[in-house]
C-alpha cells in the first residue's frame, strides 16, 4: 500500500491505527507504507502528544530567522544609503556600527539584498581586466608621496568657472586639500601648496599628471611649480602621458566630487564651503576597505619636515661642475650653448660626468637631464 496519497493525513491515521491495534511491528509497518522508521516514530510521537490532531501537516517555515533585519536597522540603512549613494553595504554597516553601536546589524550580503529590494543598487557591467603593465603608485609611510590633480572645471551660479585642485596623501588616502580656484595658473596653485606645506609639512615627492601647471611643453617638461618643489627638497614625479590609471586612487577619489552629487555653489566662497564639507566626510567619516575600514584621518600624521622659513641653497659635490642658468634658460659648457629651461633662469645646476663624455645634470637633488658631450644632445 503506497503511503503518499492525496490526503497524507488519512495515511498517517491508518498507520497509527494499524500500529496500535494490529499485529505489525514498527519495522513491518514502515516497510509496508514505504517510509523510514524515523518517520514512523515521528508520527507516533506526534500522536502520543496531541492525538490524531498532531498528525496534521505542519509549517516548514523556520521559527527564527537569524538574518532578518529589524525595521529600525532597515530604515537606518536605507536612509544612510540615500544620503551616500556611492557607499556599499560594508561601508554603510561600519558607519552605523560606529554611530549607533546598540543596533543589531546584519551581514553585508543581507544589507545588500535590502538595498536591491528598494532599488538602491544599480547593476554594473563587469569590467574586463586590462593587459597589465600600468605602474602603480605606492607609498609605505604617510607623506612619502602626495598626489595632485585638477578635477576639471565647472561654473558656479554667478557664472564664473571654478577649477578644483585636489591633493591627497597616497599612503593613507587623506585628502589634504580640495581647493576651488579661479584658474590653473601656477601662482594660484603655489598658494594652495604653500598653505598645505605650512599645515602638514613637506612630503618626499609629489605625483601629478602632465598638464598645466605641473609640467611644461619644453624638452625637460619642468614647470615653475616643479622648480619650487625641488628647491624645497620635494621630488616631482609624473604619470605616463595619457595614462590616468597610473594614479587610480586619485581618480577614484575624484568620483566623490561629481556635480551631480554636489550641485555648484553660489560663488567661489560657497563652493569652497561645500568642498570643505566633502573633505571632512572623506577624511573623518567614511571608512575605506583598503585601510581596514579605518578613516584616512585615523591613519594620517603630519610630516616631520616643516616648511622652511627660507629656501635653502643647493649643495653640490666638489667634483661636479656648477653652472648658473642664464635668463634665456641656457648654460655655457665646454664651448657649447646648452638650453635647459627658462624656468631655471638664474638657478645653479651641477653637471657630473658618469661616463666618457656623458654628463648628468642636477638641480638640487633631482636629475633633470643627461647631456652627451660628443653629440651635443640633451635628454630629459
Amino acid at each position: 500500500m503506497p503511503w503518499l496519497q492525496t490526503n497524507p493525513m488519512d495515511e498517517r491515521t491508518r498507520f497509527i491505527v494499524a500500529l496500535s491495534g494490529g499485529p505489525y511491528s514498527m519495522s513491518e509497518l514502515c516497510t509496508r507504507y514505504g517510509i523510514s522508521r524515523q518517520t514512523g516514530y515521528k508520527w507516533l510521537r506526534r500522536y502520543e502528544a496531541d492525538s490524531f490532531a498532531g498528525l496534521a501537516d505542519r509549517s516548514h517555515a523556520p521559527h527564527h530567522c537569524p538574518h532578518r533585519i529589524s525595521d529600525e536597522v532597515a530604515g537606518a540603512l536605507i536612509e544612510l544609503r540615500r544620503k551616500h549613494p556611492r557607499w556599499g553595504p560594508v561601508t554603510l554597516l561600519e558607519v552605523l556600527a560606529r554611530n549607533r553601536p546598540g543596533l543589531e546589524l546584519p551581514a553585508p550580503s543581507t544589507a545588500g539584498d535590502l538595498l536591491a529590494r528598494h532599488s538602491l543598487v544599480q547593476p554594473r557591467r563587469r569590467r574586463r581586466k586590462g593587459a597589465g603593465g600600468a605602474s602603480v603608485l605606492r607609498a609605505s609611510e604617510p607623506n612619502d608621496v602626495w598626489s595632485a590633480d585638477y578635477k576639471g572645471q565647472f561654473r558656479t551660479l554667478d557664472g564664473k568657472y571654478v577649477y578644483t585642485l585636489t591633493v591627497q596623501d597616497v599612503r593613507t588616502r587623506f585628502l589634504l586639500g580640495c581647493q576651488a580656484l579661479l584658474s590653473t595658473r601656477a601662482e594660484e596653485a603655489k598658494g594652495c601648496f604653500e598653505r598645505l606645506f605650512h599645515e602638514y609639512g613637506l612630503p618626499e615627492s609629489i605625483h601629478t599628471d602632465n598638464g598645466v601647471p605641473f609640467a611644461s611643453p619644453t624638452p625637460l617638461r619642468l614647470s615653475r611649480l616643479n622648480v619650487w618643489w625641488i628647491s624645497l627638497g620635494i621630488t616631482p614625479t609624473r604619470s605616463r602621458p595619457g595614462c590616468p590609471q597610473d594614479n587610480p586612487r586619485h581618480e577614484r577619489m575624484h568620483g566623490e566630487l561629481t556635480p551631480a552629487r554636489f550641485p555648484p555653489g553660489a560663488d567661489q566662497g560657497a563652493q569652497q564651503a561645500k568642498f570643505d564639507a566633502i573633505r571632512e566626510e572623506y577624511d573623518y567619516v567614511r571608512p575605506h576597505h583598503a585601510l581596514g575600514l579605518l578613516t584616512p584621518g585615523e591613519l594620517y600624521v603630519a610630516s616631520p619636515r616643516p616648511m622652511p622659513a627660507r629656501i635653502p641653497k643647493p649643495e653640490y659635490a666638489a667634483h661636479c661642475e656648477v653652472r648658473r642658468v642664464r635668463r634665456v634658460g641656457s648654460i655655457r659648457f665646454r664651448g657649447r650653448e646648452i638650453f635647459l629651461s627658462e624656468v631655471l633662469a638664474h638657478k645653479p645646476v651641477a653637471l657630473e660626468e658618469i661616463d666618457d663624455g656623458v654628463w648628468s645634470v642636477f638641480f638640487y637633488h633631482v636629475l633633470i637631464a643627461r647631456y652627451d658631450e660628443r653629440s651635443g644632445r640633451l635628454q630629459g
